[in-house]
This record gives C-alpha cells, structure tokens and sequence, in this order.
C-alpha cells in the first residue's frame, strides 16, 4: 500500500492544524492535548536513550588500551570540529537574534526566571557535570551528570575482559536497539503531535512564532553552509593539502544518499564505499573512523541544538549569559555525541540542552519546540549531510597522516 513519507505527512498535520485553527479559533485547543502526549513521550525516553546509546557507543570501542595513535586522532578531530560547528551556530543566533522580540507567552502558567541554572565559573560547570548519585541524576533529568556517568561507565567496561565485558557491552548495545525502536515507534508519531501543536500555536499566537521560527529556519541554513562550504574545506586543504572540490565530487552519492534519508547510519555503507573506493583511504582506517564517525561526530547537529535552544530561550523573553551559553555549547556538543544516527534523532536531543541551562520545565518551550518539528525535515537533511561530510574528510586527513596514498583515480 502506498504510504506518504514522514515529512509529507507531518506537512500535511501542520497544514491541516493551521486550516483547523483558523476555522475553530479558540474551539479548536480541545485537540492541543495531541501536542502535549506527543511532547511528553519525546521526554520519556531522553533518559534511557542517552544511558544506552552512550554507555554502548563507548564500550563497544574495546579495550581502551588498544585504540592508540589513531583513535587519539580520530577523537581529538571529531572534538574539533563539533566544537567550531557549535560556535559558528552560537555566533549566529547571537548576531541574527531570530526569537529576539517574539516574547512568545501562551501559557498562563508562571516561570520562575531563578529556576534557570547559572553556573559560576568553568570549574562550577565540571563540578555540575558529577553526580553524587547517578540514579538520582537519572530521575530528576540532570543530563549533564548522566551523560558523564554513561561516558566513564562506558570507559569502565572497556577495561573489562573476558565474559563480563562481553555480557555489559551486549546488554547496553540490545539496550540500545530497543531504544530505537522506541524513538522510531515515537517518531512516527510526529504528524499528530505536530497537529495538536499547531492547532495551539495558530489558535493563541496567530502567525507570529511562524515569522520567527523562519528566521531560525535562514540561521540554522547559514550556519549549516558556512560550516559545510568554509570550516570543513579549510580544515581539510591544511591537513591534505589537496583542492576540497576533489574530495566533493568524490562523496557526491553518499552526500545524495544522506541528503534523501537524513540518517548517517543508513548511509554509512555508501559512505565507506566513496572514501575507500573513490577517494582510496584504506578498509583499516575507513572501517575504524567512519563507523565511529556516525555514531558520535554530529557536527551539524550539534550546530543546531546550540542555535536551537539560544532562539527558544529568546522566544520566551529569557537573555542567557556567557556562563550559560558555554554550558550550552558544552552540552551541545555531549548531547550530539548521544544523538542516534537515524532520522530526526536531534529532535529529542534538543531537550537534554534545554534542561541544562533550566528552560526544560518553561511552560511555552514545548509550543516553540514543536513548531520547530513542523520545519525540521529539509534542516534534518543538511544536516545529515554535514554531519557525513565531517565524518568522511576525517577519514582521509587521518589516513594522510599514516602515510597513506589518495585519490589514485
């Protein structure tokens, strides 16, 4: 039977909640419940998702001891990059200013400014990022400190042997693929938690938040392209010294593939196939640094969840310091590392942002942020496709740097 495709249906829900709205005004809300289940089961699984999919991402790297020279390359690269993405995003927002003026307040409900966290210094920051107590961090949503205790606990299994590391790494990794099938059975459900959205946003704010979710739509796409077209080439032509343009058309199918199904997993074989056979860099450089590359270097992701949350926090009226905005590129740049390599994954990782600086729990963030779903598909697909393009330069400067020989053809 033929079936629309996800992004068509979630048009055809913000279309019809528009329509729906305009017709029933104030009538209409008896549906806005839709938005808020849809909301609330995108929050349910933050936790669980992050526990898995980092905890299982770190241990199934193997015996920490082994990864050597070039995994400190690998790691030391994928860092880099995320944090220029993130910082090229935090600039934008910070200069474009989409929300600014918007002061979006539907709710009646009160926010209390002083809930938001202010952390003193750097040091405040890493202290933050401990939690005495994982469990408790885990049932009052403090993704900073589950984040941590998934990375070092992840790290501990490496350092198992035998049996015991065998049997953690394949719960967390089963734990994992539950997850995503969670997040997929969650996903599906967008078009009706768009409608419900939608339906609220039209019926209480007219078309206001429209005007500024299209300018956050123009930032997020300048970012994406200053990071795709300037920040990666140049990284790229000064480790390789070789013209980008080469390395471009060399990756042209896997970047068509990543631009149709918005997901770095589904197009990880097609980007293993360029870079080894097009481009040349060796099966033991490519089958190390790309698997890894499309499980934790997100850089257009991280690049729009930092922009993401700077523009709903100036949506809502709220100015975040300098001290807030680095827990935010921090957090960004964590949560990317914990965002799965499937479609729209960044949807739910934008929570784990929002609550690091407190705006999680703000009665209006969940209107804004499902406005931002409705639009979210063609930013998906860049996204993805930035996020392979990082991926795959990464393999070839790696592979320049162990002497390899490229782009024979």
């Amino acid at each position: 039977m033929f079936k629309l495709k996800l992004h068509w249906q979630v048009l055809i829900a913000m279309a019809l909640g528009t329509i729906f709205a305009l017709t029933f005004k104030e009538n209409s809300l008896f549906v806005a419940p839709l938005g808020t289940i849809f909301m609330r089961l995108l929050k349910m699984i933050i936790v669980p998702l992050i526990l898995f999919s980092i905890t299982s991402g770190v241990a199934s790297l193997g015996d920490s001891r082994s990864l050597g020279r070039m995994g400190a390359k690998t790691f030391i690269y994928y860092f880099a990059t995320s944090i220029f993405a993130i910082l090229v995003g935090l600039i934008l927002t910070n200069i474009i200013q989409p929300g600014v003026g918007l002061e979006y307040t539907s709710s009646s409900q009160s926010f209390d400014p002083n809930s938001l966290q202010k952390p003193s210094s750097l040091g405040g920051i890493i202290i933050r990022m401990i939690p005495l107590n994982p469990i408790s961090a885990m049932a009052d949503g403090d993704m900073l400190g589950v984040i941590f205790w998934s990375i070092v606990f992840g790290f501990a299994i490496t350092r198992l042997s035998g049996r015991p590391q065998e049997m953690l790494t394949h719960f967390f990794d089963y734990g994992f693929q539950a997850m995503m099938k969670l997040t997929h059975g969650i996903i599906a459900l967008l078009p009706i938690g768009v409608f419900g959205l939608i339906t609220k946003v039209v019926a209480t704010a007219g078309f206001e938040l429209f005007k500024a979710v299209g300018l956050y739509m123009i930032t997020i796409v300048t970012g994406l392209l200053i990071h795709w077209v300037i920040t990666l080439p140049v990284i790229f032509y000064l480790f390789t010294r070789i013209n980008p343009i080469k390395h471009l058309k060399a990756m042209a199918p896997a970047f068509m593939t990543a631009f149709s199904t918005s997901s770095s997993g589904a197009t990880l074989p097609v980007t293993m196939d360029c870079v080894e056979n097009e481009v040349g860099v060796s099966n033991k450089t490519t089958s190390f640094v790309l698997p890894l590359g499309a499980t934790i270097n997100m850089d257009g992701t991280a690049l729009y969840e930092c922009a993401g949350v700077l523009f709903i926090s100036q949506a809502i009226g709220f100015d975040l310091n300098i001290a807030q905005q680095f827990v935010i590129v921090l957090t960004a740049f964590l949560a990317s590392v914990g965002a799965a390599a499937i479609p729209s994954a960044g949807l739910v990782m934008i929570f784990v942002v929002l609550d690091s600086v407190g705006l999680g729990d703000h009665p209006d963030v969940a209107v804004i942020v499902g406005t931002m779903l409705a639009v979210d598909r063609p930013l998906d697909m860049f996204r993805t496709m930035v996020n392979i393009t990082s991926d795959s330069i990464g393999a070839v400067i790696i592979a320049k740097s162990e002497g390899e020989t490229l782009y024979r053809k």
